[in-house]
């Protein structure tokens, strides 16, 4: 490497994969990959995401860093009945909100599937 120039480290949350994500696996690829994350980070025996289950399994979906405070924020942002967790449409509806570039993706895929 030169002198004077850096190696840029770029930091993708999860969201921001989702665009490229649809892209490579096509609409069914991916809201089967939004079904995994929701699976691996519920709880168990509740069947939905909740404060807990997010902080335990948090380092799966490379949120280890992010604070109890922030991960409340997360539940809270996508909470739309109010319980206090996310069951799978609202996990699937906060990442879809999180990621506007996922809509062009959305209609680039609704005009191919037009086209054939």
């Amino acid at each position: 490497m030169e002198a004077g120039k850096r190696k840029t480290m770029v930091h993708l949350e999860f969201q921001d994969l989702l665009p490229i994500m649809a892209r490579k696996l096509g609409g069914d690829g991916l809201i089967n990959e939004l079904c995994k994350g929701y699976r691996m980070l519920m709880d168990g025996d509740k069947g939905v995401i909740t404060i807990d289950s997010l902080k335990k399994n948090s380092v799966l979906m490379g949120l280890q860093d992010f604070s109890e405070e922030e991960l409340k924020n997360m539940i809270r942002e996508g909470d739309m009945d109010g319980d206090g967790a996310l069951d799978q449409i609202e996990f699937c509806i906060l990442m879809f909100r999180l990621s506007p570039d996922l809509s062009d993706v959305a209609q680039e895929l609704l005009h191919k599937s037009e086209q054939n």
